[in-house]
C-alpha cells in the first residue's frame, strides 16, 4: 500500500498562456515520467492532447498525471485557463490538497490571475508561485513578484532567486539552502559559488524569509525578536508548518520550455507541500440526517471519495473520475451515495494524459478513473455504504450564451443524440427547446465553449452543428377597446356554412394571460356554439396578428351573433370567433411586447463607468448597485433582443475582468420604432413565403 504521507495531489492553476501545461511537461519529463520533453506550440505536449487543444494550443479540459520524485507520489492536475472552461478548473480547484499558480515574468500579473487567486483562497490551498518563462525576452523577475504582492494577499516569499534572465537565465540561488544551482541537462541542477553581485541581495531575502516564518509562529517570533535569527532547522520547520497550513506561499524561478528550474519546483511539491493526511479533514453529511461529517485524509479511514469529471474515451468508454479523500478502496465494488444504489466497475486506473495505466487500489490524494459506470455521474459521492457520507460539490457555472442549433445537413436526430452524449461530460452545456420560438437553444458559458463543443460533435460523431442567433421570444397584446363582428358564411351547393358572433375586447393586466366571458343573451347563437367562438380565438392568438407571436392578455366577452339552422357548425362558428379576433386586434392598439431580463454583472471598479454606458445604449435601466471588496456588482433590467450575445461584448469591454448571470423578470411594450422594424421584418418575410 501506498504511504499517504508520500503522496501529493496539486493542482496547476493560472491564465491562459503562462505556461501552466508546459510546467507540467518539465515536472513529468524531469522525474522520469515522460521519455521527450513535449511543447504545446507544436502539439506535443501530453497534458494538451485532445485535437482542439492542439489546434487552439490552450488546455480545455482538466489533464492528470502522475510523477514520482525522491520516493513521492505527486498526482498532478493541469487545468484550463480561459473563461470558457473555467468550470473543470473550479471543479479541479476543489479537490485538490494544493496549488501551483503560475505567473509569466514576461506579463506578470493579470486581471484573470485573480479569479485563480481567488480559487486557492476559497478552498484554503496552500500554494506554490511559479514564475515561468524566466527565458524569454523581457523577462522580468521582480517586477512579477512586486505585482504578486501588490495584488494578492497571499503572503509571498521568495525561495528561488533567477541568476541571469531571458537567454543569460542559468540558474537559481536555493534562499533556504543559501547555494547558487546552475541548470544541467534533463532539468537537473549543479551547486555552484552565489555571484558575487547577488551575495547582498540574498541575504536580504533570507533574513526576509525568517522574519516571515517567524510572524507565523509565537514561539519562533519570540526566538526572532531576542535573537534576531533563526537556525536552518527552525526555518525549515517553520516554513514547512506555515506553507501546509497556507500561511506563506513561496516563489520559484523557472522556464519549463527549457525545462530550467524544474528540479527545484519539485523539490519544493514534496518538501513544502501538504499530503493528504495533513490537510484538515473534508466535511460531509450523512445523506438521512443531514448531519456534519469529518473525514481525515487517512488510508486506515472509511472509504470516501468525490467524482468530479466525467469523460468520453474512444477506447475505454466513457470514464468516471474521482479524487479519494479518505479510507482505501480495493476491489471491484462501491456504493454511490447520491444514487443511493452500488455499482460494480472492473478495473481502476490512474490517469496518464491520454492513457490509462491499471492499480490495485486507490488510498487518499490518489486521482483514479473507472470505466463504464451505468448510474455514476459528475458531483456522486462515492463511499462505504455502511459508513455513508455524501460531499458537496461547487455548482457548475450559469450559461451565459445560447444559439438555435440545427444539423447542417439536416441528420438532427444524430445530431442531438451527440449532444446529448456530451451533456454528461460537460455540466456547463445546455440543450432546451423554447417553446414559444419552436427553436432547440444549446447555452454555454462563451462562444469559444460552443466552437469547441461543435468541433468535438463533428470529429466523434461526425456530424456538423449550425448556430444562428435565436429568435427573441416577442408577445403581442392591445391596448385599446372595441367591439367586431365577425361572421363566416359560405355558400358551395349543398349544406353551407354559417358562423356569426360579435365580441367585446380589452386588454388584461400583465401576465394574466387570456379570459373569455359567455354573455349571451338568449338563443342568438346556441349553446353548443359557443366554446367554438372561444376555441377559434384561442388557436388565433397562437399565431398572431400583427408580427406572428403570440397574442397574450386579453378579456374577450361574447355579447351577440346569429346561426342558421341548417348552416352552422361548430366549425363555423370557430372560424367566426378566429375573423373577429384578428379585425379587432387591429382596431384596439395592438403592441408588441419584449421580455426584459435581469441581469447582474460583476465588475473591477475600473469599468463600471463603460459598463453603465454601456447598458444605457442597450436600452438598459441601472437598478443600483453592490459592492464587495473586489467587485462592483451592478443589478439591471434590459431587454433580451439587446443582450444575446452580451458575453462577447463584456469580455470585450472589460478584458475579461467581468462575469455576469441573467434570468427573465417580465414583458414590456416595445419602442414603436423598434416595432415598426419587427412588423416590417415579419411582412416581409410572410411575403416571400
Amino acid at each position: 500500500m501506498q504511504d499517504v504521507q508520500q503522496i501529493r495531489n496539486v493542482v496547476i492553476l493560472g491564465h491562459g498562456n503562462s505556461g501552466k501545461s508546459t510546467l507540467a511537461e518539465a515536472l513529468l519529463f524531469t522525474a522520469g515520467s515522460l521519455k521527450r520533453l513535449g511543447k504545446v506550440d507544436d502539439g506535443t505536449s501530453s497534458m494538451d492532447f485532445e485535437p482542439e487543444e492542439i489546434k487552439r494550443q490552450i488546455s480545455i479540459s482538466a489533464a492528470f498525471n502522475h510523477l514520482s520524485w525522491k520516493k513521492n507520489d505527486v498526482y498532478l492536475i493541469d487545468t484550463p485557463g480561459d473563461d470558457n472552461f473555467f468550470n473543470e478548473t473550479r471543479f479541479a480547484a476543489q479537490i485538490a490538497d494544493s496549488a501551483i499558480l503560475t505567473v509569466g515574468a514576461v506579463l506578470g500579473v493579470r486581471p484573470q490571475t485573480e479569479k485563480f487567486v481567488d480559487l486557492i483562497q476559497e478552498n484554503n490551498l496552500p500554494c506554490l508561485i511559479c514564475v515561468t518563462k524566466m527565458d524569454r525576452e523581457r523577462a522580468n523577475f521582480q517586477k512579477t513578484v512586486d505585482g504578486i504582492k501588490e495584488t494578492f494577499k497571499l503572503n509571498p516569499v521568495v525561495l528561488s532567486l533567477p541568476i541571469g534572465a531571458e537567454d543569460q537565465f542559468k540558474g537559481v540561488v536555493d534562499i533556504i539552502a543559501n547555494k547558487a544551482l546552475y541548470f544541467a541537462d534533463g532539468g537537473k541542477t549543479e551547486i555552484g559559488a552565489i555571484p558575487d553581485d547577488m551575495v547582498d541581495e540574498v541575504t536580504t531575502l533570507r533574513e526576509s524569509l525568517m522574519e516571515f516564518v517567524a510572524e507565523t509562529n509565537d514561539e519562533l517570533i519570540e526566538k526572532f525578536l531576542e535573537e534576531g535569527v533563526l537556525t536552518d532547522e527552525e526555518l525549515i520547520a517553520g516554513l514547512e508548518a506555515a506553507v501546509r497550513s497556507a500561511k506563506i506561499a513561496p516563489i520559484c524561478a523557472c522556464a519549463p520550455l527549457g525545462n530550467k528550474g524544474s528540479s527545484m519546483v519539485l523539490d519544493t511539491i514534496v518538501n513544502l507541500l501538504p499530503s493528504p493526511d495533513e490537510r484538515p479533514a473534508r466535511v460531509g453529511t450523512h445523506p438521512k440526517t443531514g448531519e456534519s461529517i469529518e473525514r481525515p485524509g487517512s488510508a486506515d479511514a472509511p472509504f470516501s471519495a468525490l467524482v468530479f469529471k466525467t469523460m468520453a474515451d474512444p477506447f475505454a468508454g466513457r470514464l468516471t473520475i474521482f479524487r479519494v479523500f479518505s479510507g482505501t478502496l480495493k476491489g471491484d465494488t462501491f456504493y454511490n451515495t447520491t444514487k443511493a444504489t452500488s455499482e460494480r466497475f472492473g478495473q481502476l486506473y490512474i490517469m496518464a494524459g491520454k492513457e490509462q495505466k491499471p492499480v490495485d487500489q486507490a488510498v487518499p490524494g490518489m486521482v483514479v478513473a473507472v470505466a463504464k459506470l451505468k448510474e455514476t455521474t459528475t458531483g456522486d459521492t462515492l463511499c462505504d455504504e455502511a459508513k455513508p457520507i455524501v460531499y458537496p460539490m461547487a455548482p457548475s457555472l450559469p450559461t451565459v450564451i445560447a444559439y438555435a442549433v440545427s444539423a447542417k445537413k439536416g441528420d438532427e436526430e444524430k445530431l442531438f443524440a451527440s449532444i446529448t452524449r456530451l451533456l454528461d461530460e460537460d455540466l456547463t452545456l445546455r440543450l432546451i427547446r423554447e417553446q414559444q420560438t419552436h427553436e432547440i437553444l444549446i447555452s454555454g458559458v462563451g462562444q469559444v465553449h460552443l466552437e469547441v463543443i461543435g468541433e468535438k460533435i463533428r470529429r466523434k460523431f461526425g456530424v456538423e452543428m449550425e448556430l444562428r442567433t435565436p429568435r427573441v421570444p416577442y408577445r403581442e397584446t392591445l391596448k385599446g377597446k372595441t367591439t367586431v363582428q365577425g361572421k363566416h358564411k359560405k355558400q358551395s351547393g349543398g349544406r353551407g356554412q354559417f358562423g356569426d358572433c360579435t365580441i367585446e375586447m380589452e386588454p388584461l393586466t400583465r401576465g394574466e394571460y387570456f379570459q373569455f366571458n359567455d354573455k349571451i343573451i338568449g338563443g342568438v347563437i346556441p349553446q353548443q356554439y359557443r366554446p367554438a367562438v372561444e376555441k377559434g380565438i384561442i388557436e388565433a392568438m397562437e399565431r398572431g396578428v400583427i408580427a406572428g407571436y403570440p397574442f397574450v392578455d386579453l378579456k374577450v366577452n361574447l355579447i351577440d351573433g346569429s346561426y342558421h339552422n341548417v348552416d352552422s357548425s361548430e366549425m363555423a362558428f370557430k372560424i367566426a370567433g378566429s375573423l373577429a379576433f384578428k379585425k379587432g386586434v387591429l382596431q384596439a392598439q395592438p403592441i408588441l411586447l419584449e421580455p426584459i431580463m435581469e441581469l447582474e454583472v460583476r465588475v473591477h471598479k475600473d469599468f463600471v463607468g463603460d459598463v453603465m454606458g454601456d447598458l444605457n445604449s442597450r436600452r438598459g435601466r441601472v437598478l443600483g448597485m453592490d459592492s464587495t471588496s473586489k467587485y462592483e456588482i451592478i443589478n439591471a433590467h434590459v431587454p433580451q433582443s439587446e443582450i444575446l450575445l452580451y458575453a462577447l461584448d463584456l469580455t470585450s469591454m472589460t478584458g475579461g475582468r467581468g462575469t455576469f448571470t441573467v434570468k427573465f423578470s417580465h414583458y414590456e411594450e416595445v419602442p414603436a420604432q423598434i416595432a415598426e422594424k419587427i412588423i416590417a421584418e415579419y411582412n416581409k418575410e410572410k411575403a416571400e413565403e
